[in-house]
C-alpha cells in the first residue's frame, strides 16, 4: 500500500485530530474542527474549499469510476485506458480536488509564505502532506501537497504504471529507467551495497497548469525524485498499489554519476551524464511526512 512512504519516514500526529499515522477513516468533525483544519492549511499556502456547483458528475469521481472499472491488482492497465485517464486527468484543477492556492511568496528557498508564528527555521521544517483520496487493491489516488523546497527522494515503483498531474506550482521532476540487461557493480567499500546501471528519462521542471505524465514499470522513468521548486500539488494515479507481500515495495536510492563507477565496459548508448549508478539506501530520515484529509467533492466508492 502507499502508505510505505508513510509508514517509513518521519510522521508527525501529535494531539491533532485532523492527523494520523494510521490510514485514514470516514469521520465527523465538529464546526469548530473545520474552521481550524480549513485556518491551518491556509497556512500551507492551500487550503481546502468548497467543491465546484455543477449538475454533473465531478470530474474526480469520473477519473475513480474508470480507475474502479478498469484497473486491477494482477495486469497492467491496457493502452486506451492509460489515454482516458490521462485526458481526464489533464482537465483536472486544484479547485476539482479541494484545494484552493494561497499567495505565494518568493523567499528564494526558505519555505513558505506564512504568518509571523513561523520564522524561518519553522518553515524548512514544514512537511510534505500526503491526502489519500482513494485505495483499494487495484489502485491508490492520492495527492502530495509540498512547500517549497521539499523533497521526496528517488524511490522506485515496482511492476506499477503512475499517472500524476501537478494541480498548482512548480516541481522539478529526475527520473530514471534501468538499463536492461541489468548492469550491477559491487562497491570495494565494505559499507556500501553494490551499484545498478541506470539512464536518464526524464529531468525537467513541471509547471501547472500542464499535461499528466506517466510512468511505467520499465520506462517513462519509472525511478524518480520530487524537488517542489514553489509550494505545489501533485494528484497520483497508482496501479497497482505499493503492496510489499506482493514484492511491490518502495525502495529509496542514491544517485552517482555514470564516471564514480566507470569501467569501460557498460552497455551505454549515447553521452554519459545521461547515465547515472543508483545505490539502494535506507529510508532517508529527512523524509518528513504527515497525513492530511481529502477535503474536495465526495467521491461514491
Amino acid at each position: 500500500m502507499l502508505y510505505t512512504y508513510l509508514s517509513s519516514c518521519t510522521i508527525e500526529h501529535g494531539e491533532n485530530p485532523i492527523f494520523s499515522s494510521s490510514k485514514s477513516i470516514p469521520i465527523s468533525l465538529s464546526h469548530s474542527t473545520t474552521m481550524f483544519f480549513q485556518r491551518f492549511f491556509a497556512m500551507a499556502n492551500y487550503s481546502f474549499s468548497s467543491s465546484p456547483s455543477s449538475s454533473s458528475k465531478p470530474s474526480i469521481q469520473a477519473v475513480y469510476d474508470i480507475c474502479k472499472k478498469n484497473l486491477t491488482p494482477i495486469s497492467a492497465p491496457p493502452p486506451q485506458v492509460i489515454h482516458q485517464l490521462s485526458s481526464l486527468l489533464d482537465t483536472i484543477g486544484p479547485a476539482d480536488v479541494g484545494l484552493k492556492e494561497e499567495h505565494q511568496e518568493d523567499d528564494r528557498g526558505h519555505g513558505l509564505s506564512t504568518p509571523n508564528t513561523l520564522n524561518r527555521v519553522d518553515r524548512w521544517a514544514q512537511p510534505i502532506t500526503y491526502v489519500e483520496l482513494n485505495e483499494s487493491q487495484s489502485f491508490t489516488m492520492c495527492m502530495f501537497c509540498f512547500p517549497t523546497s521539499s523533497v521526496i527522494p528517488l524511490h522506485d515503483h515496482p511492476g506499477m504504471t503512475v499517472l500524476s498531474k501537478v494541480l498548482y506550482g512548480s516541481l522539478h521532476v529526475k527520473a530514471y529507467d534501468w538499463v536492461e540487461p541489468a548492469c550491477i557493480k559491487d562497491s570495494k567499500e565494505i559499507a556500501r551495497a553494490p551499484v545498478r546501471l541506470a539512464k536518464l528519462a526524464v529531468d525537467k521542471v513541471l509547471s501547472a497548469p500542464c499535461s499528466a505524465s506517466i510512468l511505467y514499470p520499465k520506462t517513462g522513468g519509472n525511478l524518480h525524485c520530487f524537488t517542489a521548486i514553489t509550494s505545489c500539488a501533485v494528484l497520483d494515479i497508482l496501479t497497482p498499489p505499493y503492496e510489499e507481500s506482493a514484492g511491490r515495495k518502495c525502495t529509496y536510492y542514491r544517485d552517482y554519476p555514470y564516471s564514480s563507477f566507470r569501467s569501460g565496459d557498460e552497455p551505454v548508448a549515447g553521452k554519459e551524464d545521461e547515465y547515472a549508478w543508483l545505490e539502494e539506501i535506507e529510508t532517508p530520515d529527512d523524509l518528513y511526512m504527515r497525513q492530511g484529509i481529502y477535503g474536495g467533492p465526495p467521491i461514491q466508492i
